[in-house]
């Protein structure tokens, strides 16, 4: 009795949709536990069937950023969410890598957050976050071709990693859970990153350290139009439909984005 009165606090289980092999959407309700987070839009993503791409608009044909719903239609990916901060001249604010290549950014000296993906060499998870205050990172040498830079929010000792400023807006987690799986975490309504990161830490069990990417109106993912269907097809709760944007008005365009697709060919279970 001891024992389970010392766990953490449950909220509400995820009722998940799973899209395709390797990828699951749903509502996380932690209200109970955490009365200051709202709903969150979460989806599960396993690396190992999935591939992460990141996207900086200056290394593709555009004149500027695009919004959300073009980022999608251009890469062709599943999924695509916002990546970390940026400048007002749309420079990306801290480390940024695609295909084992610095897209043109320097390392930010307070953050330590950087997720990474696609290790160059066997023997490394396929993707996670490295705490750059504690694990190494050579950008002569990047052992991971897909890295971008922010924000730490959870280390893995539990501790919350941002003060508590009392600055609310929408937000984008990153969260790496013990079972190698990512967490893509998006707010439905404006609250603090500290506020989450204590709710992350008091009840979603299995998380092992999570990262903030850019908030405010940069928050934003967008999924494909034949994942969609694909979820219309297979049933399901379904919840989280109506928790996303899918017009064309209210987006800003994004100098940075990350983007999965599934590895060719599917693992099996």
């Amino acid at each position: 009795m001891l024992l389970g009165a010392s766990r953490p606090a449950a909220a509400q289980p995820v009722a998940w949709d799973h899209l395709a092999e390797g990828l699951a959407i749903g509502v996380w309700t932690p209200h109970s536990v955490c009365p200051d987070v709202p709903p969150l839009l979460v989806a599960e993503i396993d690396p190992v069937r999935y591939r992460f791409s990141v996207h900086y608009f200056r290394n593709e044909p555009v004149d500027e950023p695009l919004d959300i719903h073009e980022w999608q239609t251009r890469t062709g990916h599943d999924l695509v969410f916002n990546a970390g901060l940026f400048r007002e001249n749309f420079a990306y604010l801290g480390l940024l890598y695609g295909q084992g290549k610095s897209l043109g950014s320097r390392r930010h000296s307070s953050w330590m957050g950087l997720f990474v993906a696609e290790p160059v060499a066997a023997g490394r998870q396929a993707a996670g976050i490295l705490d750059l205050a504690l694990d190494a990172f050579d950008e002569q040498r990047p052992p991971y071709g897909e890295a971008a830079q922010s924000l730490m929010l959870l280390d893995r000792t539990g501790k919350v990693r941002v003060r508590q400023s009392g600055k609310q807006s929408q937000q984008t987690i990153l969260a790496e859970q013990e079972n190698g799986r990512i967490l893509l975490l998006k707010t439905t309504a404006v609250t603090s990153l500290h506020a989450i990161g204590q709710c992350l830490h008091e009840a979603y069990p299995g998380i092992r350290q999570a990262m903030a990417m850019d908030g405010g109106s940069s928050s934003n993912l967008s999924i494909s139009p034949a994942l969609r269907r694909a979820a219309e097809n297979r049933g399901g709760a379904q919840s989280w439909k109506t928790l996303l944007s899918t017009g064309t008005t209210g987006h800003i365009g994004l100098p940075a984005v990350i983007g999965i697709t599934p590895r060719q060919p599917v693992p099996k279970p």
